[in-house]
């Protein structure tokens, strides 16, 4: 029968350390709670057998070869695993039997060498928190510290539900984002690509019809010539494909620092229905964020330094910080807030009417699901406006060119109709 060391509070306020033999952890907590003790955290002891002898690290502990991975492990896989997990832990099955059997159920890459890793870690003695704590590139501090609190309080199986939910609707809102902008992004592409064939190939030899006939050509005319000769004799055509290239890099460059990410934001959140868009999304996000994070216990301070990190968003990355100084000044939460003027009054007066009933956790998530509608509604929209917006400004180039390309034919025509005559 599996062993649990516990850390509990006796009715006295004094700390407890003991053991306890159970079947699983939730009968561990039951005679924990029946000797009278509140459990603070609570861990299954290692095996002294180790299966296999394997390399170790500094620690002791057993250490495998992670795979070559560009960027982190996927975020539907980590959900997937999220989720199986806490079906196995509701199931009552130990942590560390829980570990092996989603191993083996993964397909070799990134995530199965992790979750083996972080099973090799609890056999020698560690938490779940602090074994998933050694790989970033698939628990970030939000997974980790809600695991923390999972543990501490002996609902796991609960907070891994939690997170695998906070997770999937996470990915769905920024799925959503994305996806209205691939249409408007996919239809700009190849009307720039047309456009800039008919440049270098259609119109120079429009050109030529023009010097052979000797025509006076109208301004409209000159101007298209001038910017077809652009594109095929002076690169422009190069100017226009790498010109995306350049502007990306000199963002994120920008980025770099703590200013120039501030300022990008800033810029992001003023631009007409997507900064819109972006700044209900960053509210959905960091409400949340926070709420799933006291839900689950942890601390206010805590939650909010946690949420501001993973906010992505420096408006209101330094809007949260604000709010963490002003509360462990003694303040209220929904006060400072306010002051910072990043939401808007009634994401504050649900937070407000949270604190004073004792209910934050669910007010937020409710602004967060109220947001997460608005931004639907706010993504069709966006999409509604700019089909016609871009079937206008594509109508109005090409109609430019055809009338730019026929007013000197036309010149043409008549004149060689006065010499017939």
């Amino acid at each position: 029968m599996p062993t649990y060391a516990y850390e509990a509070m006796n009715s006295s306020g004094q700390e407890v350390k003991d053991e306890v033999e159970a079947s699983t952890k939730e009968d561990a907590i039951k005679q924990i709670r029946g000797r009278g003790f509140f459990p603070t955290t609570i861990r299954e002891k290692a095996a002294k057998k180790r299966v296999a002898k394997k390399s170790t690290g500094a620690s002791g502990v057993a250490t495998r070869k992670m795979p070559i991975s560009i960027g982190g492990v996927p975020r539907k896989q980590l959900v997937n695993f999220t989720r199986q997990l806490s079906t196995l832990q509701d199931a009552g099955l130990p942590i560390l039997r829980s570990l092996q059997i989603l191993e083996q159920q993964q397909k070799p890459g990134l995530l199965k060498a992790i979750v083996g890793g972080v099973g090799d870690e609890v056999e020698a003695g560690g938490t779940l928190s602090d074994a998933m704590a050694k790989y970033p590139k698939a628990f970030d501090k939000l997974y980790v510290n809600m695991i923390n609190a999972g543990e501490a309080g002996g609902v796991l199986d609960l907070i891994l539900s939690r997170l695998a939910d906070f997770m999937e609707k996470a990915a769905k809102l920024k799925k959503k984002v994305i996806g209205a902008m691939i249409y408007p992004a996919v239809v700009i592409s190849i009307a720039v690509g047309v456009v800039t064939m008919i440049m270098i190939f259609v119109i120079p030899k429009f050109e030529q019809i023009f010097v052979d006939f000797h025509l006076d050509l109208p301004a409209p005319t000159q101007m298209l010539l001038a910017m077809s000769r652009w594109f095929a004799t002076q690169y422009g055509w190069a100017y226009v494909l790498f010109s995306p290239v350049a502007f990306t890099l000199i963002w994120r460059l920008i980025r770099l620092g703590d200013g120039g990410r501030y300022a990008t934001d800033v810029i992001k959140l003023k631009i007409p229905i997507l900064g819109m868009i972006l700044s209900k999304t960053a509210v959905a996000r960091f409400t949340r964020t926070l709420g799933t994070l006291i839900s689950a216990g942890v601390p206010i301070l805590d939650a909010i330094l946690i949420t501001k990190e993973t906010s992505g968003n420096e408006v209101f990355s330094r809007a949260l910080v604000k709010v963490h100084d002003a509360i462990r000044e003694g303040e209220s939460m929904a006060d400072p807030l306010r002051a910072t003027k990043v939401c808007d009054a009634i994401v504050v007066n649900m937070i407000d009417v949270g604190e004073e009933t004792g209910d934050l956790d669910k007010m937020l998530m409710k602004v967060a699901d109220n947001y997460d509608s608005d931004v639907d509604v706010l993504v069709g929209s966006l999409i509604s406006i700019l089909e016609p917006v871009m079937v206008v400004v594509l109508g109005v180039i090409v109609g430019f060119i055809v009338v730019a390309l026929f007013m000197p034919m036309i010149t043409l025509i008549q004149g060689m109709s006065t010499q017939k005559k």
